[in-house]
């Protein structure tokens, strides 16, 4: 995940949602954006001209994703090859990163999390130990978590903390073995995070 200098909550306020940087706390009633407060804390958003839109929304999903710019450049070069509209395939294949399946999954508290536990090395994919966060995971792939590890504990308890937490139809879980199942690639639909892509890809086309 790309490290950030500025306070997290502070960079939720500017954009006005909750990029879920800080895990659960993001979840409690601490959270800075919180509309059940009745009064959401903002950052008064400035006027921005047309390239201060595009930019604002290239990084908001960079920092979403956690991402760094050579790294979303990259997934842009390639959703520009592939046939379709390029903005829905840039978010697809950043959401089909394996670090974000597993916290989609309810399996950890935020993407920083998801990203260490499978740098530890404690995440197998197709029985294969994979220490990469941003492998796209494809169709009829199997992700689970070592039989061993340190880990597990913690996912337990996750798993019970999110249980009616809505979950994407894209992948099939199982809570009870500790595996993910690739169903099929995500529409844009299900694609969490409020934004405009085609800005990011005028942006890009420049």
């Amino acid at each position: 995940m790309a490290k950030y200098r500025k306070p997290l909550c502070k960079i939720c306020r500017k954009y006005g949602i909750k990029l879920y940087l800080k895990g659960r706390r993001c979840e409690s009633d601490k959270c800075a954006v919180d509309p059940r407060k009745g009064k959401i804390r903002l950052i008064k958003p400035k006027k921005l001209s047309e390239y201060g839109m595009q930019l604002r929304e290239k990084n908001k999903v960079k920092i979403y994703y956690g991402v760094l710019e050579r790294q979303f450049k990259r997934y842009f070069e390639v959703a520009k090859k592939h046939k379709g509209v390029t903005g829905e395939i840039l978010l697809q294949l950043l959401e089909r990163r394996l670090d974000n399946v597993i916290y989609r999954a309810n399996w950890v508290y935020s993407r920083k999390m998801a990203k260490q536990v499978i740098n530890h090395g404690n995440i197998l994919v197709n029985n294969r130990k994979n220490d990469r966060p941003g492998y796209l995971v494809g169709e009829g792939d199997i992700i689970q978590i070592k039989p061993n590890s340190r880990y597990i504990k913690i996912v337990k308890e996750c798993i019970e903390e999110y249980k009616t937490k809505a979950r994407p139809l894209w992948f099939k879980v199982d809570d009870e073995n500790l595996k993910i199942e690739i169903l099929r690639k995500p529409t844009r639909e299900e694609v969490s995070i409020p934004v405009e892509e085609q800005l990011i890809v005028n942006l890009y086309s420049k």
